[in-house]
Order: C-alpha cells, then structure tokens, then sequence
C-alpha cells in the first residue's frame, strides 16, 4: 500500500481494534496521520480502514511498517488472555516478546520512537509495597514472562523507547472485566470477588489521552527525546483497590447511569477460592513516580478515571447486550484531551 505525504508524521498504531489501540485512535489524530494496525482482517476503524499484520510473523511485520514509514510506532497489540496463554506458550512468546522486538528493530532502523504497553505481570506480586522500575521481576506465568521477554527484546534493540506498564486495563472498546460486572450484576442476584489482590484499574481513555501528552510534550521529536528520556515506566492510574471494591464501585456507576441491577450481594473470597489456570499476583502496586519526575505526566485516579470512562462503556456494553452490531466506534465519546502538536 502506497501512502501519500499528508505533511504530518505518520504515527503507527497496532492492535488497533483493541482496547487501548481503539482509544489512541481518537486520541493521536491531533498530532500526526495515525495509521491503524489490526492482525486480521482489514477492519474500518475511525481512523479509517487498517493495514493488516501478522505479529507472529517478522517479516509481515517489517513490511507492514516499512510501507509506511512512522515517526512513530505505538505497540498497543498484544496476547492478553492470562489463563489461555498457560497453554498457548509458543503464541504468547510470539505476540508478546518476539514481535515487539522485531517492531523496535525496525524503529531504531528509520530513526522513529517506539512506544510499548507492558505489564504488571512481569511482577511476583508479593509484598504489599508499591513496585517500581528498579525492583526485580519474577513473573508468575506465561503471560508474564512473555512481556518481560518483550520488554528485554526492546532494550535490546537500542530503540528510542518507552515502554509503559500499566495494569487491570478496561475500556468502552472490547471485552474487560467492567464489562463482565455488568453483565453478571444484570443477571445474578449474588456474586463473589476476589478481594486480596490490590491493584489500580486503568481505562485505555487514562492510557491513551496521556501517552498522547508524552508525544506532544516532544514537540516533534519523540525518537530523540526518548534516545535521552526513555526506558521503563509504570503507567496506571492512581490509588489502589481490590477486585471486590472495583465491582462495587462499577455497580454504583451502573446505577448512576439508571441501570437496573439484579445483585443484591457481593462477596468478598480469597484468590485461593477462585483458582485459575494462571496464577495472579496480589500486589500489583506499581509506584509511578519516575513517569511523574521525567515527563511530567500523571494518570488520574482510578476511581475519577473509571467515571470519565464510565457513560460511554456502558452505552457500548449495552448496544452489545441488545444484539446491535458493531462498529461501535460510533458511540459518543469526549474529544480527544491531547495538545495538537504535530510529531
């Protein structure tokens, strides 16, 4: 696919039609000509048809991004399905660790800044303190070990980068645990939830409107700015909770928004009482400080993020719920928060 100068830098976006990927979309279209990625098939996003990648496959991927040639690349693609990635290693590894890789190879080859979402997984999750960049890893599972491996093929690459751990993402776009609460508060009259894991939910509107503002903030010159600023940073909202709390807090906004919900109780029970083919971690604390210190920057909190996200997830949840089909990038969202300086 041929592309026409359009006299902004091109900012490259994979996993577009996912959750974080689908809100970059409205969030970058301030500061370059985004170009959306999906893995299959060419889907209309709103920022227009996507160029199709294979992320198993290096060399779909090297084409894919020397067709287009960004300033910019934006990894928001990724093999999100904790329990399912127990037995699917070799697919984990690929999305998770090797296409990252390949992807900053390429961008460390055309001179553009490459941003990637990582994980709180990369983590052993004991412990109550506050993790932060500097602490040592120790992933549980295959999930996480096949991020820390992706986050290691980045630096390896000696790209210009920033990779991003955020951590219990949900958004108005895809599946998420916000939307599992919905559609089981509808249905159930009593549920259980775990309540000794402690962790901030983040929405993928805090995600992508404040990567946006670590782009702008470069002024144009995000590969040199991140060639001197860059490394690993945490990336989640402020404050912590557990699961049990952020279902309650879901359940009242639910209400808020004249939801008529069946539960009448929520219980709390240990992880113990909700086994899973992958072991989680209960302390996913992540200390932002660093991201605060260099660039100035600070998600919201959880709860205030989850309120802004809240109206529009449940307008797409519930045009789901009835059998309307999608897209439903349609649905009204706030405009983009990001200053309109160009990359």
């Amino acid at each position: 696919m041929a592309f026409k100068s359009s006299g902004r830098g091109r900012i490259l976006v994979t996993g577009a039609n996912g959750q974080v990927g689908w809100e970059l979309l409205r969030t970058l279209r301030l500061l370059g000509e985004v170009v959306p990625v999906t893995r299959s098939p060419e889907t209309q996003t709103s920022a227009g048809k996507s160029l199709v990648m294979d992320y198993a496959d290096p060399d779909s991927i090297r084409a894919v991004i020397r067709s287009v040639g960004p300033k910019v690349i934006i990894n928001a693609a990724a093999h999100t399905q904790v329990d399912k990635a127990e037995s699917e290693v070799e697919a984990a590894m690929q999305v998770n660790a090797i296409a990252p890789g390949v992807m900053a190879e390429e961008a460390r080859r055309m001179g553009a800044a490459f941003i990637h979402y990582s994980t709180d997984y990369v983590f052993a999750g004991d412990g109550v303190a506050a993790w932060t960049e500097s602490d040592p890893t120790g992933p549980l599972g295959v999930y996480g070990r096949s991020k820390l491996a992706g986050e290691q093929a980045i630096a390896a690459s000696g790209a210009s980068a920033a990779i991003l751990r955020t951590s219990w993402v949900y958004g108005v776009h895809g599946h998420n645990f916000v939307k599992t609460m919905l559609r089981l508060g509808t249905e159930r009259e009593s549920l259980s939830v775990v309540a000794d894991q402690i962790g901030a939910p983040t929405s993928a509107r805090a995600i992508a409107d404040t990567t946006a503002a670590l782009l702008a903030g470069c002024r144009g010159h995000a590969a040199e700015v991140l060639a001197e600023k860059g490394g690993v940073f945490h990336f989640c909202c402020g404050g912590e909770t557990s699961w049990y709390n952020f279902a309650i807090e879901i359940f009242e906004q639910a209400r808020m928004c004249g939801h008529e919900l069946a539960v009448q109780t929520v219980k709390p029970i240990a992880t113990e009482d909700y086994p899973t083919p992958a072991r989680r971690p209960k302390n996913s604390r992540m200390s932002c400080a660093l991201l605060k210190d260099r660039f100035g920057l600070a998600l919201p909190e959880w709860k205030a993020g989850l309120a802004e996200s809240f109206p529009a997830l449940y307008q797409n949840w519930k045009a789901a719920a009835q059998g309307i089909k999608g897209p439903h990038f349609n649905l009204p969202v706030p405009a983009a928060k990001s200053a309109s300086t160009t990359v």
